[in-house]
């Protein structure tokens, strides 16, 4: 299967979505946030790795969840300053 930087793929057992940075000619070099933010980039054996298919609801979902987490994040920033 061919990989392009800008894909976004997991691992065939299961994982977080990663994205495509760079194709060598046997692994992929790929970059995901962690459950707590931080941000990863490891390389792995293409044979590993699957495409997901992303569809316009798919992307109009991760939207949705990003602004529900920037929102979070903002009244936690309130309760903070209101504390202090």
């Amino acid at each position: 299967m061919a990989f392009a930087p800008g894909d976004v793929v997991t691992l065939k057992s299961g994982g977080h979505s990663m994205t495509v940075v760079s194709v060598g000619d046997d692994d992929i070099d790929c970059l995901w946030i962690g459950d707590d933010g931080e941000l990863f980039r490891q390389s792995i054996p293409a044979i590993a790795l699957s495409v997901i298919e992303l569809t316009d609801s798919d992307d109009e979902d991760e939207a949705e969840e990003e602004e529900e987490e920037g929102e979070e994040a903002e009244e936690a920033a309130d309760e903070e300053e209101e504390e202090e």
